[in-house]
């Protein structure tokens, strides 16, 4: 399936492609235990509310939507000053928040990565998805993951979690800004 290539789009139209490999039926039942999260998510985008919001208002709204009241701010130590600003914007919208820098716990980076070259504290996403686990958040949000880093923060949290920053050194954190570089 490549949804990019497909000339018809009868998905768009209400119909079924012959290559769909889901169960409707199951799916459906799938949504209708996950309301809550559907009502708020389009309370956000439905009434012509779309393009009106910042992500970080979207998420400070679709977390009161859903009542949530604690939130894990999981950052790259490189954000530090912007992972700060967040988490006092949330704190003065009234959310108990939790920040954990990837770099805690101290571990030196040979202790995770033998073949590193580099002597210094490494990044330690397992941990600081454990970290946040342990003060049960009820959302967690990440910016500026390494790849890599931020799939093994994504298998270790167990809460609702969402992206505010995309980490993209080369674009300021704007990685569609390298699509303009594939039409030259």
């Amino acid at each position: 399936m490549d949804c990019t290539r497909c000339k018809n789009k009868i998905c768009r139209k209400g119909e079924r492609c012959e290559v769909v490999s889901f169960d409707t039926k199951e799916l459906v039942d799938t949504y209708w235990h996950e309301q809550q999260i559907i009502k708020a998510a389009s309370e956000l985008v439905d009434n012509g509310r779309a393009g009106t919001l910042s992500r970080l208002q979207e998420i400070a709204e679709f977390s009161e939507l859903m009542n949530y009241k604690t939130i894990g701010l999981a950052y790259c130590y490189g954000m530090e000053n912007d992972a700060a600003m967040v988490a006092k914007f949330l704190r003065e919208k009234g959310f108990h928040v939790v920040a954990t820098s990837c770099t805690v716990g101290g571990i030196a980076q040979n202790l995770i990565n033998p073949a590193s070259s580099f002597c210094s504290v490494s990044c330690n996403p397992v941990g600081q998805a454990r970290q946040l686990n342990s003060h049960n958040p009820d959302l967690v949000v990440s910016m500026g993951l390494c790849l890599g880093h931020d799939i093994l923060f994504s298998r270790e949290i167990k809460s609702d979690a969402t992206t505010l920053v995309v980490k993209d050194r080369v674009y300021n954190h704007e990685p569609l800004k390298a699509l303009n570089e594939l039409k030259k």
